[in-house]
């Protein structure tokens, strides 16, 4: 055999060279994982989105007018304190609207507007697979659904900025927290109902959920059918190098509970690349074959 291999008896072993080890290590991997402490909604997803994305007024405006010019000037991206804890909280300044728009109307809203063709297609899967679960919700097709809430401008603007801003961010991975689940209700288009709410149930097959202290909606339709969209994998905080990070707060604020969703993007690392560069920084000899054998 050659310096990279050797035999024992009938079994041959080979060895990687080190050197392209240390190349499969350095594969770039970024990772965005959000925790959300109180639940996700549309409007908080997009907030994470904007801080992870550094994007400035300046550029959301930019952005927005591109994307959706007749919303222009509706959204901001503002500083909040919940419990005297300061976070960030994305504002939308729309009209209220009692529009029911199918999902062919939504589509064609989508496919008309300036957004990234991948963004597009995250966008559109995002509204079809809300229409599905509603469909299955109310026994319907999905071509046959009303959107009322989703199919408000506001939440057409959540899910079309928050797909075009994780376009550009580019995550190798997205790794989520459990969502936080209470008992409650929320009044919605057809009165009041309990949550989680039909659609959003019709959506958590498989999703991990913990207990919430507070009580009413934690989680909403458009960020779980976004979780799902994005393929979002769900567990503790991943191995990671934190390059930013923020702590979101959505409209409602949960009294006698931890609010808002911590969002954080970095290169992925394993546990023992972690090691080893925080025992360089010390100054201390590691020993990386240990490592490797780990």
């Amino acid at each position: 055999m050659n310096e990279h291999g050797h035999t024992h008896g009938n079994h041959t072993h080979e060895h990687t060279p080190a050197g392209m080890r240390e190349h499969a290590e350095r594969t770039p991997e970024t990772v965005l994982t959000i925790r959300a402490h109180s639940g996700l909604s549309g409007d908080i997803f997009l907030a994470g989105m904007l801080r992870m994305t550094e994007c400035s007024a300046e550029d959301t405006e930019r952005l927005l007018s591109a994307i959706m010019p007749e919303l222009a000037g509706s959204l901001r991206l503002t500083r909040r304190q919940v419990n005297h804890v300061g976070g960030w909280h994305a504002e939308v300044s729309l009209p209220r609207q009692h529009a029911h728009r199918t999902l062919t109307d939504i589509t064609k809203l989508v496919a008309e507007n300036g957004m990234n063709e991948a963004a597009r297609r995250l966008a559109t899967e995002t509204f079809a697979l809300l229409a599905r679960a509603e469909a299955a919700v109310h026994g319907k097709k999905p071509e046959e659904v009303h959107f009322h809430e989703v199919g408000a401008l506001d939440s057409i603007l959540d899910i079309c900025m928050s797909c075009e801003l994780f376009v550009r961010l580019a995550p190798s991975r997205l790794v989520v927290s459990p969502l936080p689940v209470a008992d409650g209700s929320v009044r919605c288009a057809h009165g009041v109902i309990p949550v989680p709410a039909p659609a959003v149930l019709e959506l958590m097959e498989g999703v991990p959920v913990r207990p919430f202290p507070g009580e009413g909606e934690t989680v909403t339709p458009t960020a779980m059918a976004l979780l799902r969209v994005l393929g979002a994998e769900f567990g503790p905080w991943p191995a990671m190098r934190v390059e930013r990070r923020a702590l979101i707060y959505g409209t409602r604020v949960f009294p006698g509970a931890p609010n808002g969703a911590v969002f954080a993007w970095g290169e992925g690392e394993t546990p023992c690349r972690l090691v080893l560069r925080d025992m360089k920084c010390f100054g201390v000899q590691a020993d990386r074959g240990a490592c490797l054998r780990s």
